[in-house]
């Protein structure tokens, strides 16, 4: 059977809702070809786009939606269940998910707290995170075995967003709590349908506290922008989930699956740590060959689009997720050694981890600085950290949406 009718015979790939081997599931799709017809948990029909040039045209093509209210029949005739346990991804809006004027309106507030000069100006801020996070786990006893997720890749991340949302110190557990539930692609429906409540309950709080004590954040930016008529207040709380979303979750998964990296390639950590490479050089390869968001849900086609280069038609109404993780991976790209992870590849930054065109992540020049902050103080601090089990005993996060690890167990040396 070929390629071309593999894609197109009715018999889609499913998606592992698990994640158990995310990159071996970019192979096979890879195999079939630029993009290929899947079925995502209950047996809703998709595309899989894994080649980087092809994202790449789709991301920044005008006929293809993130707006599922608009341009995705399925959704709008009511055949996607109410339970379905991904329906957040969709149901959302605020900038990610939403399509041409009021994309734009919904990012201007966003872009605004997240420009250059802001991010640069946070930098003693994260080294402090940093610097306090590694001074509590200097306190470990000889010979403890330490979860470094839970410990330094986790809360890190968590703590900036925060201040950045603004969010009291007395919140940061709530919402630690409550995060990883948005992620997890192994829910039941009753799971699924708890968590965004969950998370717009915190949020509501928070609204409700920067209202009555505003400051210069984010938070207040969005419920000023709220009360001048420039959002509602659906679309101010999908915002605010969506910086969590955004400042968080990719930026654990970039410094969860580094930090394992260069543990199991200490040529590699010595490379960088003699100060051969920057560690800026580390965290792009870090993006490529983990994207931190395997999968990404979810954007549909407005009219029919067939594409130039590979001839593939998306019909309208097609839903199409954007497999980061395989287009990490492209040998097309970097070679035939593109699953390898080598800091002194060429084309190390020649990924798409944090997307293309208008909806590139608005949190990827923070989600660098904490990542590069987190890696060189780690390695100073701990020179002789290392795994406490086999690279094959760490267990992946129970999602093809976000990728990382349940656990980092390891000795601080």
């Amino acid at each position: 059977m070929t390629i071309q009718s593999l894609t197109s015979s009715g018999c889609p790939y499913s998606l592992d809702p698990t994640g158990a081997d995310i990159q071996g599931e970019g192979a096979a799709l890879r195999v079939l070809g630029p993009a290929a017809r899947i079925l995502l948990p209950g047996d809703i029909p998709a595309w899989s786009v894994t080649d980087p040039d092809l994202i790449r045209r789709l991301l920044v093509h005008p006929d293809i939606s993130k707006d599922a209210h608009q341009h995705w029949p399925a959704f709008i005739e009511r055949r996607i269940p109410a339970d379905w346990p991904l329906r957040h991804w969709v149901d959302v809006r605020n900038a990610l998910a939403t399509y041409g004027a009021e994309h734009r309106r919904l990012w201007r507030p966003l872009a605004a707290a997240f420009n250059v000069r802001r991010v640069r100006a946070m930098a003693p801020q994260i080294q402090a995170i940093t610097d306090t996070l590694l001074d509590v786990l200097a306190t470990v006893g000889p010979g403890e075995v330490v979860d470094l997720r839970a410990r330094f890749a986790w809360p890190l991340p968590l703590l900036v967003v925060n201040n950045v949302l603004g969010a009291p110190e007395d919140m940061h557990d709530d919402f630690r709590d409550v995060i990883d539930m948005l992620f997890d692609t192994t829910l039941t429906p009753e799971q699924a349908a708890a968590a965004p409540a969950l998370v717009n309950d915190l949020i509501g709080q928070l609204i409700t506290r920067k209202r009555r004590a505003p400051g210069d954040d984010v938070t207040s930016q969005l419920i000023d922008a709220r009360d001048a008529g420039e959002l509602s207040d659906e679309e101010l709380a999908d915002s605010i989930q969506l910086v969590i979303g955004a400042g968080h979750e990719t930026t654990v998964n970039l410094i969860d699956h580094t930090v394992v990296s260069l543990l199991t390639h200490p040529d590699q950590l010595a490379l960088v740590t003699s100060g051969d490479i920057e560690w800026s050089q580390v965290v792009e390869e870090g993006l490529r060959h983990q994207a931190p968001i395997a999968n990404l849900l979810l954007r549909f086609v407005v009219t029919d689009v067939t594409d130039p280069v590979t001839g593939i038609t998306f019909e309208r109404g097609d839903a199409l997720v954007v497999n980061y993780a395989a287009a990490g991976r492209d040998p097309d790209t970097h070679g035939p050694t593109a699953d390898q992870f080598d800091i002194t590849r060429t084309t190390a930054r020649d990924h798409l981890a944090f997307g293309h065109g208008p909806h590139l992540c608005l949190g990827s020049e923070l989600a660098r600085l904490e990542a590069r902050t987190a890696l060189a103080s780690l390695f100073t601090r701990f020179p002789n950290l290392r795994l406490a089990v086999t690279p094959d005993q760490l267990q992946p996060l129970p999602s093809f949406i976000s990728n990382g690890h349940t656990r980092i167990p390891t000795h601080l040396g």
